[in-house]
């Protein structure tokens, strides 16, 4: 018999969200890790908020919300509210309920600069990595680190020199703007709409942009990311970065660092031996003497080290396509740097609900 095709909605629901999610859904895994990790942040919370007053958004469900942004590649905060008012996952997902209102775009991201104050994001990213150190995921002794760059949410046309007067443009949306000839560099000039990002370029031969430098130490042994920091985008700044994550590293036995040719300088070497860190950097000899001899390249554990180096980039092409930080899509580098910790959580996540089975 065919089924009419009645299109009057019904008052009321007699199946719960609980029941409409399915039971395999990866969803399902990501909150069972997520909650825990949340409940233990409460004490954290409770300092940024008053005892009184109006009721903001739940930072536990501002978290989750977040989360699921990185997760589903939603490429705003306006998008993101569109989908939880009608995405049954999502609701469930954050917490709230069928008839639960959904949240203004501009008072969400309002209260996600809340949780920039107090540093949140590395609280959440802390919280994973002790979660993964539980189930036995992360190694003590090999290590990887790396940077890249990210594109900053300001064109070439804002870079202007320090001090000068700016014109009315003639097109608010697409201004003219003449700079052939001029010698701009970042002592000289500055972005009008991002002001710490830098100018800078990757290599000879391609275009300067204006961006920031991530970067993140590895653990060799799953992949997952130990520590992750942001910095102007300069040429020390990779090498300074990685000194300064290693420094932090716990613990007095000597640990190894795999890295590419641009961390083969003397001055790193030294220091990173002073931290008792033995450097496995890939050797750059092209006409010059590399910092790295026979007494570190002999050994089998530098071969493999730059074997499992490689694995760092899987970490970058997620941030970059997933996590959309090819070109961030926020300004300063505070919250530039708040989004990229926590999306290198929101990956340690992921990797951690891969592994779990076969660690099990």
């Amino acid at each position: 018999m065919r089924g009419p095709d009645q299109r009057q909605d019904e008052m009321f629901s007699y199946v719960s969200m609980e029941e409409r999610i399915p039971a395999d859904h990866p969803l399902r895994a990501m909150r069972s890790m997520v909650d825990p990790i949340l409940a233990s942040l409460s004490p954290h919370f409770s300092k940024l908020y008053a005892a009184t007053g109006r009721p903001s958004i739940p930072p536990e469900r501002l978290l989750r919300a977040l989360l699921l942004q990185v997760l589903f590649t939603i490429r705003s905060e306006r998008q993101l509210m569109e989908q939880l008012s009608y995405n049954l996952l999502y609701r469930w997902f954050v917490g709230l309920s069928m008839d639960d209102a959904v949240w203004a775009p501009t008072v969400f991201s309002k209260n996600r600069d809340r949780l920039l104050e107090g540093d949140v994001a590395y609280a959440f990213f802390e919280k994973v990595l002790a979660e993964a150190r539980a189930h036995g995921l992360i190694s003590s002794e090999h290590f990887t680190v790396d940077g890249t760059l990210i594109e900053a949410w300001a064109g070439v046309k804002s870079f202007r020199k320090k001090g000068e007067e700016i014109d009315p443009p003639d097109d608010p949306g697409n201004p003219t703007v003449n700079f052939h000839g001029e010698t701009r560099s970042n002592t000289t000039h500055v972005s009008t709409t991002d002001p710490e990002a830098r100018l800078y370029r990757k290599s000879n031969g391609t275009e300067a942009k204006l961006c920031y430098a991530g970067h993140v130490l590895m653990e060799n042994r799953n992949g997952l990311v130990i520590d992750a920091m942001i910095t102007e985008a300069e040429g020390r700044a990779e090498r300074s970065a990685a000194l300064a994550m290693l420094s932090q590293m716990p613990g007095e036995r000597a640990i190894t660092v795999g890295a590419d040719k641009g961390y083969d300088t003397r001055e790193f070497v030294e220091k990173a031996r002073r931290l008792n860190v033995v450097p496995h950097v890939a050797q750059n000899d092209t006409n010059r003497a590399s910092a790295i001899d026979t007494r570190t390249t002999r050994h089998t554990g530098y071969i493999t080290s730059q074997i499992k180096r490689k694995c760092v980039e899987q970490i970058f092409g997620w941030l970059k396509t997933i996590a959309m930080l090819r070109k961030t899509r926020h300004r300063g580098r505070d919250r530039v740097g708040w989004m990229y910790v926590f999306a290198t959580a929101v990956y340690n996540l992921v990797r951690i609900r891969n592994l779990l089975p076969t660690a099990a």
